[in-house]
């Protein structure tokens, strides 16, 4: 008897070993966070004059200077460090960083905020969260009106991942605020301010007039409530599929996206425009896009905790052979 219960401990053992075996990892091109370039941003003289630098997370390594905007087109990442000019005025916002990490390097998300103030022409404080997502930021940013016009959000992409994985770690958890206007204590939410990742696969399609459709595939998501001053290795976020509105995990901010909350992405003309989901799909039916996103603060834009601050690292997906 003692033998059948130990061979059916091992054989539990060998099952489990390799269902765990079965999913491979495979790392998001440049997800590994080592590929940076660096932007020089020379800000107008009236509000100073300083060399702001931003970062890129991109192979390319010549630094991009003269307030050139810039477009990814060696990696798909995208940042919520921007080349602003508003009222013409030059301004650069610096809200994702690299960090030394192990024998490479991190990506830091911080969210700040950034204060222009010109004597009758310009007064204006803006927080914005550190963030990290696929895509292209679209510059230079002119005003602050409908923040996700500002970017096409999401990449090609056909396959159906059963997880996201990523190293962090991450500070979070203060009082959150709205602050976008002349004032700079901005406007009590009170609520706490939390990390976010979202991962959102879609099957898009666009009519003749140019307006993108898409059905919502496949949904990941999670808020970072607390705060782990060391790296959390090999975290996994699931990808659910089909309509999740039912099952027990279920948060209305991870529901379709449509009016003011509709991401945008240029059309095949150009143009940027929302991208209405208009319902739910299911595992079976095909994926074109990913979106997926890491911030440090959550919630409307312009909210957030000016000490939150979040870590990403290695991030991939993993799949079942």
């Amino acid at each position: 008897m003692k033998f059948l219960y130990k061979s059916i401990g091992l054989l539990f053992l060998t099952l489990f070993a390799n269902q765990v075996q079965a999913q491979k990892f495979e790392l998001l091109p440049y997800g590994d966070m080592n590929n940076w370039m660096v932007r020089e941003i020379k800000e107008s003289y009236v509000i100073g004059g300083k060399m702001q630098y931003l970062y890129e997370i991109t192979p390319q390594k010549d630094t991009l200077k003269n307030n050139t905007p810039y477009k990814n087109t060696k990696s798909p990442w995208a940042t919520s460090s921007v080349l602003a000019t508003v009222s013409g005025i030059t301004k650069g916002s610096v809200t994702v960083f690299p960090e030394k990490h192990g024998n490479g390097f991190a990506a830091r998300l911080e969210t700040r905020v950034e204060r222009v103030k010109v004597l009758g022409v310009i007064n204006i404080n803006v927080l914005a969260s550190g963030t990290i997502f696929l895509g292209e930021m679209l510059e230079p940013i002119t005003d602050t009106k409908n923040p996700r016009s500002k970017l096409s959000a999401g990449i090609p992409f056909t396959k159906k991942p059963q997880a996201l994985q990523f190293d962090y770690k991450i500070v979070t958890g203060g009082a959150s605020k709205r602050i976008n206007g002349m004032s700079a204590k901005g406007t009590e939410t009170n609520e706490k301010d939390n990390g976010e990742v979202q991962i959102i696969l879609q099957k898009r399609w666009e009519d003749a007039a140019g307006n993108i459709y898409a059905k919502r595939i496949g949904t990941g998501w999670q808020l970072f409530t607390k705060t782990e001053n060391t790296w959390q290795n090999k975290h996994q976020i699931p990808v659910q599929y089909g309509d999740i509105t039912k099952k027990a995990f279920y948060k209305p901010y991870m529901g379709l996206l449509q009016g003011e909350n509709a991401y945008y992405a240029k059309n095949s003309k150009g143009k940027v425009v929302p991208i209405i989901e208009q319902g739910w799909g299911n595992e079976t039916d095909e994926v074109t896009h990913l979106i997926l996103q890491f911030s440090s603060s959550n919630g409307a834009p312009y909210t957030g905790n000016v000490d939150s601050k979040f870590w990403i690292d290695n991030v991939g997906f993993l799949y079942n052979n």
